[in-house]
């Protein structure tokens, strides 16, 4: 087995990292999961939360994500995050500007969607996932302007 895999990190807007890796932690909607050379394939759907990718000589790097999914298999990892920076580019006022939109995105769910449970509880899920990641990150998720 070898002792390190490919991992990229992509968002529409950019690709972020491209590197071999020992190990990635990622924010699993199921949970959290860490993934290491000659792991199972599988996709996994992604919640919002800090990626930690180690790379070959045990150093950490993390990078905030909205959500996604990440396509794995024995020997790499590729990441389409729907928004996502390194962590020394995250400032209050971009993870202002992700707590907006998720909360624009929790308000049109529960305004389209008033009958529906799984819906609306499922918006709320996301909007508490951001919130908890910034917290992670050193940022106040308290600071964040929430439209009307």
């Amino acid at each position: 087995m070898a002792d390190n895999m490919q991992f990229d990190l992509v968002s529409p807007e950019r690709r972020l990292v491209s590197v071999p890796v020992r190990e990635v932690r990622l924010p699993g909607n199921d949970g959290d999961l860490t993934v290491m050379p000659g792991h199972a394939p599988v996709i996994v759907n992604l919640r919002p939360g800090v990626v930690v990718v180690v790379d070959e000589g045990g150093a950490e790097t993390q990078f905030a994500v909205t959500g996604g999914f990440a396509e794995i298999n024995n020997e790499s990892v590729s990441l389409l995050a729907e928004r996502g920076h390194a962590r020394e580019e995250m400032t209050q006022e971009i993870f202002n500007q992700m707590m907006s939109e998720a909360h624009r995105r929790r308000k049109v769910v529960e305004e389209k969607h008033s009958t529906g449970e799984e819906i609306v509880a499922a918006s709320v899920k996301l909007l508490s996932d951001m919130e908890a990641m910034g917290t992670h990150i050193g940022l106040d998720p308290n600071q964040a302007s929430v439209p009307d």
